[in-house]
């Protein structure tokens, strides 16, 4: 609680890394209730600009070494939940 806390994501891909490559992190409560996407990077980072991850989630990754990963600022306890990153690599997904 209150330190940064780091969302490891890594992936290889059979296809070479391109811009296309696109990289979703998605977030359900622990209470259940519908995903949300909380972060989206196609060649830069698109932070959520709603939601309890606004101005909290950060892009730590580096996809040319197949790092995917992002950082939340001052996690509390209810940021508790099923975090899932998914990367796609068009022509590979």
């Amino acid at each position: 609680i209150g330190e940064q806390v780091s969302l490891k994501c890594s992936f290889k891909s059979s296809s070479p890394i391109t811009e296309s490559l696109t990289v979703d992190w998605t977030y359900r409560p622990l209470t259940g209730g519908q995903m949300e996407t909380i972060f989206h990077y196609q060649s830069v980072p698109y932070p959520t600009t709603v939601g309890k991850f606004k101005d909290r989630i950060s892009w730590i990754g580096n996809v040319a070494r197949g790092d995917a990963s992002v950082a939340i600022e001052s996690p509390v306890m209810s940021d508790n939940g099923t975090f899932i990153c998914s990367v796609k690599n068009p022509p590979d997904v």
